[in-house]
């Protein structure tokens, strides 16, 4: 089994989470180039963010729905970012999982690494009882993506990869206060719902339960043990 390590960074601003990715992904890219990269170690970290916007590269301005004065007046911060996708919401009650992998240890596929790190939020939303499903073209996990005027997302994903080192990664909605996501057009797409655990199930959900749900599943999916950092 291969070994990654892991730490819960707690809640914390989105700037200093995005500053200690890029950190990461600096220190495994300069090994590679070294010639080192039998020293990287994979690392999986979960994270709690304060009120924040972020904008993919290829996201467009027009759908974050508030003028800067109206993010500010509402404790909304907002960045322009570098990995894929739209715009998303991250706050409090949401799990920001953020794997900075060294692909070359697992498979060097993009969609594959993509379509893993859905069925790791699938298979925990199986947990619950909660089908949750792909939507084709549509990055992250859905549910009833196919009954038109019922698909909801619960999961946004968006990464970024650098010699096969990925950061970012994704945002599972468990008791995320859903208004956030009336301002601005949810990764771009127009006429859809965002939802949460709490939404679906119809009570509160206990954030240290899910976590571990998703640090099981993520060791099933990419066939790995996780060692506390």
């Amino acid at each position: 089994m291969k070994q990654v390590l892991f730490k819960d960074l707690g809640r914390m601003s989105y700037k200093t989470a995005w500053d200690f990715q890029e950190q990461k992904l600096a220190d495994k890219t300069r090994l590679k180039r070294e010639g080192k990269s039998e020293q990287i170690a994979s690392e999986l970290f979960f994270v709690e963010h304060n009120p924040v916007f972020t904008l993919g590269k290829s996201g467009h301005e027009e759908n974050v729905l508030l003028s800067e004065e109206q993010l500010a007046k509402k404790g909304i911060e907002y960045f322009h970012i570098n990995r894929g996708g739209d715009i998303t919401f991250h706050g409090p009650g949401q799990i920001v999982g953020y794997p900075v992998f060294d692909l070359e240890q697992f498979k060097t596929d993009l969609g594959w690494y993509l379509r893993s790190l859905e069925e790791v939020i699938i298979l925990t939303l199986a947990d619950y009882g909660i089908i949750g499903e792909r939507s084709k073209g549509e990055t992250g996990v859905w549910i009833e993506p196919h009954r038109k005027g019922y698909e909801r997302k619960i999961c946004a994903m968006g990464i970024r990869c650098s010699r096969w080192v990925t950061m970012h990664g994704f945002a599972l909605n468990v008791n995320t206060d859903l208004d956030y996501f009336n301002f601005i057009i949810p990764c771009g797409i127009q006429g859809k719902q965002v939802t949460s655990l709490k939404k679906e199930l119809g009570y509160e959900v206990s954030m240290e339960e899910v976590k571990k749900k998703i640090k099981h599943n993520f060791c099933k999916v990419f066939e790995i043990e996780l060692s506390q950092l």
